[in-house]
């Protein structure tokens, strides 16, 4: 089963064109929506949870019509939004079994123990009589993915998971995102490279409501091959070393800047070659020369 997304388009009264004809098509697996704040990531996955209309195009699951069988979709659709609110008064396994109540399980047996495999598998069955105002952001994410379980989805979509987790949250819940698309099309929206780069095995990347690049991870790496210089700098250096060259990134290193440039030739004046990295194939495409496709102009 996959998911077809077909020239979808969607304009805010404010007149705000926060998606422009977008076309994907998404296997079974974890897909990674990457892209910063803004770029209409949230819009797309609004729509695809069924919960706006895009003003053109045609969504399919496998031979469903999105669009035309939102209470058909609903029920195999699992949506962690990027803010999700909870009862904080209510236990994780009096809240799960609400909206199993509402999810349509009817039968109290069957519902006891979706519930109980549901918060073993979130990690949350220890602590499922506790109060969820009292879980920490990670306890509450996990919980969150719990709910989008419901009902075994085909298609789930999780938006910006890990904004705000601590290390440790972070790495006990991408292990939990891991394990989800084995059978169904699992789509991980973020602005954080790191998260696409660890989980998935197709990506897009997003800008201003155009998709600038479509690929595998490991692909678009290994295309930036040879391509990647660094050097450590002073501060001071920056503005002619941009003048000069297509800088992608500038990170601080024990109080210096390690700048790291795109170009098919050596730079000199001490730059040396780097490894690519998730992080230069999204700073690249978004500077307009996206792997294998040479100097581009700008993305507007």
């Amino acid at each position: 089963m996959e998911l077809h997304i077909q020239d979808i388009s969607k304009t805010y009264s404010n007149g705000v064109a926060a998606l422009k004809t977008v076309t994907l098509t998404i296997p079974v697996g974890m897909y990674g929506l990457l892209g910063p704040n803004g770029a209409g990531k949230s819009t797309l996955m609004r729509t695809l949870a069924t919960l706006q209309e895009p003003d053109e195009g045609s969504i399919r699951l496998g031979d469903m019509d999105l669009l035309n069988r939102k209470d058909e979709i609903r029920q195999t659709l699992g949506y962690l939004p990027q803010e999700f609110g909870v009862y904080p008064k209510a236990s994780a396994e009096n809240l799960l079994d609400h909206f199993a109540i509402l999810k349509g399980f009817n039968k109290r047996r069957t519902r006891r123990e979706i519930v109980e495999a549901l918060l073993r598998k979130v990690n949350l069955w220890d602590v499922r009589r506790q109060k969820l105002g009292g879980y920490s952001g990670g306890m509450r994410q996990r919980f969150g993915v719990a709910v989008a379980l419901l009902g075994d989805p085909k298609l789930m979509i999780v938006d910006e998971p890990t904004a705000g987790l601590d290390p440790a949250e972070r790495v006990r819940f991408l292990n939990l995102l891991s394990e989800l698309g084995e059978q169904s099309v699992v789509i991980l929206s973020t602005h954080i490279v790191e998260d696409v780069s660890e989980l998935c095995t197709r990506m897009a990347i997003i800008n201003r409501g155009e998709i600038l690049l479509e690929t595998e991870p490991l692909a678009a790496i290994e295309e930036m091959k040879g391509r990647i210089w660094r050097k450590v700098i002073e501060k001071s250096e920056l503005a002619e070393i941009e003048r000069k060259n297509a800088v992608i990134s500038t990170k601080l290193l024990a109080g210096r800047t390690v700048v790291r440039v795109c170009s098919h030739e050596n730079p000199g004046n001490g730059f040396e070659a780097a490894a690519p990295d998730l992080e230069d194939v999204y700073f690249s495409t978004m500077m307009g020369k996206a792997p294998g496709r040479g100097e581009q102009p700008e993305a507007s």
